[in-house]
């Protein structure tokens, strides 16, 4: 066997681990990922030959990326808990069920809708963080929101936080390569048209997106009498209905105004259609569905005791207020013409060059979504809802126990990562563990890359946690295969992009950040294993999308032709 080929399974070993110990043997993320952080270490320092200091360096700036993604967590669980305990999540569910007591409809507007309104205006795990919370103040099971949060949050990723993986991720790894064949002017509009390809066949599967999440609703968590993928299917039509109402807006912006906004406006423009149609109860089932009562709920559907919501009298408008300020500030502040971005970002505290390895560590802790504008909202609460003192307390508290079970895991997932990443700094000189492994499989898969190469940008999603870091990982990659191959380089980068929406939906840092927001510990094999169904169907369909646009020479106008 070609030593490259042997170099790419030992680098996939750590992923390989947690994979089989979370979704075989249903071990816990805490369990499971400190063993595969080990695996790869030594993998880095005895065949990759990393130095231990860099090692060492690797993991500190993986500790600290993972204290990140942990405020953004407490940030997330503490709204939740705040408004519950200010009677403002009773107020909420009365007002659900005013617009549609069936579970899959209000699935559809919070997970499909609102959910990717959050990922376009801010991105980086915070529509599951914000979405999974609230279905279960509506009273969802714990493991059915964190999954399904995770599944819809999906089409909207490729132009999340106002477009970052085209014009961070890809914009980051390909600026320098791509300019000189087609000279600055062309550069923007090279990153559109990455965009307008990215955004097609989203567009075309997204529209399905809402129908499989409702049908992975009811086959797991219906009631005895009502289980099974028939009672998803009874929605088909409202499902495949707000499927299309983000997804036209989604592809139109795309078309006309670029990759910053397709997102957004996709899911400004569905989700007024989509609750009205509702409302007026348009091409809603006539028989409602729901969970069984919770006495009657399985186990693993719940791990711990959740803060109970109070009941209350308050108006609905004023329960959604906290939601409406979220959303506000988010766009206010992630959009850069309203200058309150770069402030943001001013304030951020680094530690340059860790341990003399060149690594930067950066903590923006004013931009983060956790602080600003979750804490935030979750202390102005506190007045807005007039909020006694006591009440105030019990949400703290019970929030920073949620917190303690994603700790370790999160800390010792995202180590790994990193060593994994920062193994292309080594005494051999050779690639790192990450661009081995996709060497690796360009090499076995030949003219069928197109197929396999949004695979390759759900692996690099599955593995970092962010279809922006994805991006960055892989795009120079796939775009120097595809120029070997003599296909469009600008579809491929397309691809990449696409795959690493698809990976959100089951990548370790995600799930492991969605089940501590929803009060889960050891749920996460269980979320992999079936989240892993419909992410292999979405990027199937994408890969049969990419091989029908490249051989069928639909591409021919576009940039980047062979050379």
């Amino acid at each position: 066997m070609d030593i490259l080929y042997i170099m790419a399974l030992i680098a996939f070993l750590p992923i390989l681990l947690a994979i089989v110990m979370m979704t075989v043997f249903s071990w816990p993320a805490r369990n499971v990922m400190p063993c595969a952080w080990v695996v790869a270490l030594i993998i880095g320092y005895f065949v990759w030959r990393v130095e231990p200091i860099h090692i060492a360096a690797s993991t500190v700036f993986g500790f600290l990326s993972a204290f990140n993604i942990l405020i953004i967590i407490f940030g997330a669980i503490l709204i939740l808990n705040t408004l519950k305990k200010s009677g403002a999540m009773d107020a909420i569910n009365r007002g659900f069920h005013g617009i549609s007591p069936d579970r899959r409809i209000q699935t559809i507007i919070i997970g499909w809708m609102f959910g990717s309104f959050i990922e376009g205006a801010a991105g980086f795990g915070t529509p599951a963080a914000v979405a999974g919370p609230l279905l279960v103040g509506l009273g969802f099971p714990p493991l059915a929101a964190a999954m399904i949060a995770l599944v819809l949050n999906s089409t909207a990723v490729s132009f999340g936080a106002a477009g970052t993986p085209v014009i961070g991720g890809i914009a980051a790894a390909m600026k320098d390569t791509i300019v000189p064949q087609i000279g600055v002017d062309a550069w923007l509009p090279f990153l559109h048209t990455v965009g307008i390809w990215s955004a097609i066949p989203h567009a075309i599967v997204g529209i399905f997106v809402p129908l499989v999440a409702i049908c992975m609703l009811t086959s797991f968590f219906g009631p005895d009498e009502k289980k099974g993928i028939k009672y998803g299917l009874a929605a088909v039509p409202f499902a495949i209905f707000s499927g299309l109402a983000f997804t036209m807006p989604f592809l139109l912006t795309s078309i006309f105004l670029g990759p910053e906004f397709p997102s957004i406006i996709g899911a400004l423009v569905g989700l007024p259609i989509v609750v009205l149609a509702a409302k007026s109860g348009f091409l809603v089932p006539m028989d409602p569905w729901d969970f069984p009562p919770e006495e009657r709920w399985e186990s693993n559907w719940k791990d711990m005791e959740l803060a109970k919501s109070e009941a209350s009298s308050m108006p609905l408008w004023l329960a959604w207020f906290p939601y409406f300020l979220i959303a506000l500030i988010l766009v206010i502040t992630r959009i850069p013409a309203f200058g309150l971005k770069d402030i943001l970002l001013a304030q951020t505290i680094r530690w340059v060059d860790i341990m003399g390895s060149g690594i930067d560590y950066s903590l923006p802790f004013l931009y983060l979504p956790g602080t600003i504008p979750f804490m935030l909202v979750a202390i102005a609460i506190i007045f807005i809802h007039k909020m006694p003192i006591t009440k105030v307390k019990e949400a703290w508290v019970v929030t920073f126990k949620q917190l303690a079970g994603a700790t370790i895991a999160l800390l010792f997932a995202v180590a790994m990562v990193q060593v994994m990443v920062q193994s292309d700094v080594n005494l051999k000189n050779i690639d790192g563990m990450m661009i081995t492994m996709s060497t690796a499989t360009a090499q076995i898969v030949g003219g069928a890359w197109p197929f396999v190469s949004p695979f390759v940008g759900a692996l690099g999603t599955f593995v970092s946690g962010s279809n922006t870091v994805s991006n960055i990982l892989f795009s120079s990659f796939q775009y120097e295969v595809a120029y070997h191959l003599g296909i469009c380089g600008t579809v491929i980068l397309a691809m990449q992009n696409v795959g690493g929406a698809v990976g959100n939906m089951l990548c370790i840092h995600n799930v492991v950040a969605a089940c501590a927001t929803v009060g889960l510990a050891k749920a996460e094999g269980i979320i992999i294993r079936r989240n892993f169904i419909p992410a292999a169907m979405y990027t199937i369909a994408v890969g049969l999308f990419s091989l029908i646009v490249i051989y069928g020479n639909f591409a021919s106008g576009t940039m980047l032709q062979p050379l």
